[in-house]
């Protein structure tokens, strides 16, 4: 009898590994098929937000190529700024912080965030360039609506 409940329990928490270690894996992959925009917009990534718009092939073209490098360096610099944080919250962790290291962390992550915003509004600006008048401003609505979505 002892056996049996032991065998029993065995195999439900067998089961229970399983389906969490399956739920994870399938959580990751669908994450994998996503990407966060600068303006906090989620998109699968081979979507674009400008391909809401109404545009001409070559000027899909063109705005394709230039959005899959700066995905790549935004995703680069975001990456950097999350290993700044950490930086900070290991001198947060210390014994005695070292209020001035933690000062100057500060500062380069803001310093970082900022080089990124500036690198978005540059982005911004030569996407832009590419548009007609009615255009550039469909494709700055899509923006400002990407940045003020209440269900982010």
């Amino acid at each position: 009898m002892r056996n049996s409940i032991l065998k029993f329990v065995l195999a439900a928490s067998l089961i229970l590994n399983i389906s969490i270690l399956a739920t994870a894996g399938y959580m990751y992959y669908k994450q994998a098929d996503y990407w966060v925009s600068p303006f906090g917009a989620k998109m699968k990534k081979d979507r674009f937000l400008f391909e809401e718009l109404s545009l001409k092939p070559e000027q899909l073209k063109i705005m394709r190529e230039k959005a899959k490098g700066f995905r790549a360096e935004i995703d680069r610099r975001r990456k950097e700024i999350a290993e700044k944080r950490l930086t900070l919250l290991n001198l947060m962790r210390e014994d005695i912080p070292d209020k001035k290291a933690i000062n100057t962390t500060i500062s380069d992550i803001s310093r970082m965030q900022e080089d990124m915003q500036r690198l978005v509004a540059t982005h911004i600006l030569e996407e832009k360039a590419t548009l007609d008048k009615d255009q550039q401003k469909k494709f700055l609505n899509l923006i400002q609506n990407a940045m003020t979505k209440e269900d982010r």
